[in-house]
């Protein structure tokens, strides 16, 4: 049996994760209609959503691309690639665009990473030990996972956005703006170390 615990959980470290579900509930679109209590949350979210997006747990590397049902591993079945061109990625907690297709690029991280978020979606918070900068649903608060900046990726930012797969939903048929860049396929050398 995986669980999730194997991971460095961020702010609760004892808290265990349940194996994934098989297929990722359904959960509100509109923005304004998500939960405003954490057993509401209990009620929308599977265990493994719930303990990433509300208590801040992290996945471990590679879970998004290697466990039935969840982001990675249903777009490359489905998509054929894990980096599809069109469409957007969205909160699986109250249904807010997160990040843009094309602004998703290969990290090498083991974790779903971006350059950049939907402009006002995506909120910034120091970690309590100063360390790293979480990143959150501007939304309903969701953890999402980290932002780093200056790595040397080849990116219009130099940011990653290194975001738990668990907390998106890919949309393919959500519009995003065509000055939005896409950024082509990195070889280990283009991958800071």
């Amino acid at each position: 049996m995986f669980l999730l615990a194997r991971l460095s959980l961020s702010v609760v470290p004892t808290r265990r994760l349940l194996p994934a579900c098989r297929a990722l509930r359904t959960t509100a679109t509109l923005k304004a209609d998500h939960p405003d209590s954490e057993d509401g949350w209990r009620t929308v979210l599977s265990p493994n959503q719930f303990a990433v997006l509300r208590g801040s747990a992290t996945e471990p590397p590679g879970f998004s691309e290697q466990v039935e049902g969840e982001l990675e591993y249903t777009l490359k079945g489905k998509y054929k690639t894990k980096y599809p061109s069109e469409g957007a990625y969205a909160c699986v907690g109250c249904g807010a665009p997160l990040y843009y297709a094309r602004q998703k690029f290969n990290s090498g991280c083991g974790w779903p990473a971006f350059y950049d978020g939907v402009p006002g979606a995506i909120e910034e918070r120091p970690d309590a030990d100063g360390s790293r900068v979480e990143i959150v649903c501007a939304t309903c608060e969701g953890h999402l996972g980290h932002v780093f900046k200056g790595e040397g990726f080849p990116t219009p930012t130099d940011e990653r956005h290194c975001v738990n797969g668990i907390c998106l939903r890919y949309e393919p048929t959500a519009e995003q703006p065509a000055e939005v860049q896409a950024i082509p396929a990195l070889t280990p050398r283009q991958i800071p170390d």
